[in-house]
This record gives C-alpha cells, sequence and structure tokens, in this order.
C-alpha cells in the first residue's frame, strides 16, 4: 500500500490522543493535540493549509485540510459519534481536487478511534475507495 509508513505513523499519533484525551470535545482541541503530537511521530505538517479549488483550469475557491502531512496526506479530523458518507466524500474531494493517491479521515467523536483511509481511484484504479477501520 502506497505511503503506508506514513499513514501508520499519522494514525499511531492520532491513537495516542485519543487514549489520552477519549472523545467529547471539540474538533480543534485534537487538532491541537495532533500538531503536538505528530512531531513524536517524525512526521512533518502543515496545518490547516489552504488549497486551491480548480475549474476548467480556473480558480473557483479554496478549501482548509487539516492536516497537510508529508507532503502528501491530506488529513481530515472530526469529532463526531459517527463518520458519514458526506465526511468520505469530503476526504475523496481533496484527493481528486488536488491530484493527490492517499488520504486519512479520522474520528475522535467515537469511543472507540475511527479512521480510514481514502483513495484516488483515477490515479489509482485498482484500490478500493476507502478501507474501513477501528482502534
Amino acid at each position: 500500500m502506497k505511503y503506508e509508513d506514513i499513514t501508520k505513523r499519522i494514525i499511531g499519533a492520532a491513537m495516542k490522543v485519543h487514549s489520552t484525551l477519549g472523545n467529547g470535545f471539540q474538533e480543534v482541541i485534537y487538532q491541537r493535540a495532533m500538531a503536538l503530537e505528530m512531531p513524536y511521530f517524525d512526521l512533518s505538517f502543515i496545518r490547516e493549509m489552504e488549497m486551491p479549488i480548480n475549474y476548467r483550469d480556473q480558480q473557483i475557491g479554496t478549501r482548509r485540510v487539516d492536516f497537510f502531512v508529508e507532503e502528501c496526506i491530506p488529513t481530515e479530523l472530526k469529532a463526531i459519534i459517527k463518520l458519514e458518507d458526506v465526511h468520505l466524500a469530503q476526504a475523496m474531494n481533496y484527493l481528486e481536487a488536488f491530484n493527490l493517491e492517499v488520504g486519512l479521515l479520522i474520528n475522535f467523536g467515537a469511543k472507540s478511534l475511527e479512521f480510514k483511509r481514502v483513495h484516488n481511484n483515477s490515479l489509482n484504479p485498482d484500490a478500493k475507495d476507502y478501507e474501513d477501520e477501528k482502534n
């Protein structure tokens, strides 16, 4: 799996944050904790990176991804009871809009940490859209 080492380290940092804080906080608290934890997992990142959205070669807006890790993995955090299809679509849209191969969607709001690795099928037609995982 492409970028497996990086995604495992991001998930490891998320597991540490979730095991320390548990669920029940607002998303921004988990963002701040992840920003403190990721360097311990030897991860470089840009927090709330603003990325352009283009249509027909024209910029029509921007979106901010919670973390852009190691210059290749957009990582979207949530703090909700249950992930829904709209959250998965958001993570997949980042990949397509920015021509990236792999991303992560991480939910701190459930009792157990939830995460999904999402794949850009236009760049890797053999990959599934996402992989469901729970800690």
